[in-house]
């Protein structure tokens, strides 16, 4: 069948069937085109509102990366190492940036890419590691520089839209949504400290978008996403920030001091353990500084007599609020705030006492 087309023979008993071209319609079908394209007609209000909180805040995320510096396995040179990454935003047009502190805690070099891929050396202006908030600072032209709009959190409400924006896994900006689920939750600080007042939220937040914003449905800043409540730390619909009226009273102090402004008393104060060892409900002050609100107002420290130790005042409310830990009194000080004239209710030598006195700056 030389020149013939493709044959083959089929032998079946006594008989022989050719079946010319097999393979010739093989792989031939109908004829087919594309599909018509159905009008597809307006976006949702929903949708568009969406694209535009992103439109207008992703030029204010910016992408951090931390570096650290290791010695080499079979070198003592030093060498640089990406400790970790984050997401951040830009607080003013004076290159000022606002992450977390756990993004940066343990970072040689600091590391800071804007939403336009150019990539900036931060230096660190300060911290308040009890809030885990930080601020950056880079030396980035003010035309590249777009603050975020900031909003309020004393008024939220549980159900309302929030939405994401950060680089989780290392990847380009994101937006994720969800709602508020809770208000007034309390999360512990990589210090340990307990943060008060947090926004609980079900919008994704995964690793890489600590630091990033939380927004409203107006596009303005609500919280600075922290964590997530997840044993593997991956997304579980658990997330939490700090509330904007939390950062927007602790970064103008960090840029101002390097630090936050403590209001306290003047005094040292025993911790719970110790407390809970001398069976005293309330916070034992050990020692009063010279000068201090703490002397003024003849508050009395512990001291030793003749071998003995004598308790000093115990102090159990402020305000008549009822404080029974190092903690809660720190917290309730830091609400008042600096200059602040206050009510401790204090126990000595068996008695309760209202003490007036005013809260200063201290280290």
């Amino acid at each position: 069948m030389k020149g013939s087309p493709l044959a083959l023979i089929v032998l079946i008993g006594l008989g022989v069937w050719i079946v010319i071209n097999p393979l010739e319609n093989l792989f031939q079908g109908e004829d087919a085109e594309p599909r018509a394209v159905t009008a597809r007609g307006d976006l949702a209000q929903d949708e568009l509102n969406t694209i535009d909180i992103f439109r207008a805040n992703s030029p204010s995320v910016v992408y951090i990366t931390s570096i650290a510096l290791r010695r080499g396995l079979f070198s003592l040179n030093a060498v640089e190492i990406p400790q970790g990454t984050g997401s951040g935003f830009v607080w003013d047009t004076k290159g000022s940036i606002v992450t977390n502190y756990h993004v940066i805690s343990d970072a040689n070099r600091i590391q800071v890419t804007m939403a336009d891929h150019s990539t900036w050396r931060a230096s660190l202006i300060g911290a308040a590691p009890d809030k885990d908030l930080a601020v950056l600072k880079i030396n980035a032209p003010s035309n590249v520089l777009k603050p975020i709009a900031v909003g309020k959190s004393d008024d939220l409400l549980v159900g309302q839209k929030v939405f994401a924006i950060g680089n989780p896994f290392g990847l380009d900006q994101t937006i994720t949504t969800g709602i508020i689920s809770a208000l007034g939750r309390e999360i512990k600080s990589i210090t340990g400290r307990i943060i008060q007042g947090m926004v609980q939220t079900d919008a994704a937040i995964n690793p890489g978008n600590s630091g990033g914003p939380l927004l409203d449905s107006a596009g303005r800043l609500i919280g600075v996403n922290t964590a997530i409540f997840s044993p593997s730390g991956a997304y579980a619909g658990i997330g939490f920030a700090v509330p904007v009226d939390t950062v927007n009273n602790t970064v103008p102090q960090i840029i101002q001091y390097g630090h936050i402004v403590k209001p306290g008393i003047g005094a040292t104060l025993a911790d719970e353990r110790l407390a809970a060892r001398l069976g005293i409900e309330g916070i034992l002050i050990l020692s009063v500084e010279r000068n201090s609100p703490a002397e003024k107002a003849g508050l009395r420290p512990t001291t030793q007599y003749r071998g003995e130790v004598v308790l000093g005042d115990i102090i159990t409310a402020v305000n008549h609020a009822k404080v029974s830990s190092y903690d809660q009194l720190r917290t309730e000080l830091e609400r008042l705030g600096v200059g602040a004239e206050i009510t401790l209710t204090i126990i000595r030598e068996g008695g309760s006492y209202d003490v007036i006195i005013r809260l200063a700056a201290i280290n």
